[in-house]
């Protein structure tokens, strides 16, 4: 089983980008990280400690664990000692997969986080400098897709979440301060279907989740493909 980080810019990102994915892995027994590079707030109807109260609820739906990183919500800038920060939980979490945002998307912090990930990739693997945990380099870096352009860049692969679809959503409404109770974000949880039905369509599925690699993706064999 892989040691798995999936990092978010800010709690309910992962969730909303691959959320299914999350479900299906954790069931085949891979041990997952949720990284939250921010607590998400302010919000309009969000205070910290509720906000905590619902990414807490999210990961037991997700069945996996989460850590907060602690950045400041909107003004997450690039830095080494950012990078240095993230480079030590892929040293304490072995992680030989990781999991970050779209490389093109509207918000800077979404922007900033890929970039500061990206980074710590090569810093996790450095010997003689100050970090927690053993050196490691991780094989893969994946990029799920939850972004605010009107645009859905072509997939590498689309992964099937059929059997979580409705799990998926019950821990995007853990959020309820940003998805059930302002009546105009409820209609994110449709929007989140149709998409996801739309990519499953694109397999032959009822609903899929889509993937990009800025490296070649490494088969064993064709046993996984839809």
């Amino acid at each position: 089983m892989a040691n798995i980080l999936v990092v978010g810019p800010h709690p309910d990102d992962q969730e909303l980008g691959m959320g299914g994915t999350i479900l299906s892995l954790a069931a085949q027994g891979h041990n997952i990280l949720l990284l939250d590079m921010t607590n998400g707030e302010p919000t309009p109807l969000g205070s910290p400690a509720q906000r905590e109260i619902e990414w807490t609820k999210a990961a037991q739906i997700l069945g996996v664990k989460r850590r907060l990183l602690g950045l400041p919500n909107r003004f997450v800038t690039h830095s080494v000692e950012d990078r240095h920060k993230v480079a030590g939980v892929i040293r304490e979490h072995q992680a030989s997969i990781v999991f970050l945002p779209y490389f093109e998307d509207a918000h800077p912090d979404h922007i900033a986080v890929t970039r500061i990930v990206e980074d710590a990739r090569f810093d996790a693997k450095l010997s003689k400098i100050d970090l927690p945990g053993e050196p490691i380099y991780p094989k893969w870096m994946i990029y799920y897709y939850c972004t605010h352009l009107r645009h859905v860049a072509n997939p590498s692969f689309c992964l099937d979440i059929s059997p979580y679809m409705d799990k998926k959503i019950e821990a995007i409404e853990a959020y309820e301060t940003q998805f059930v109770l302002p009546e105009k974000n409820r209609k994110v949880v449709a929007w989140l279907r149709q998409m996801n039905g739309y990519m499953g369509s694109r397999i032959g599925v009822d609903y899929a989740e889509p993937f990009f690699m800025r490296e070649p993706l490494g088969l064993n064999s064709l046993d996984g493909l839809a």
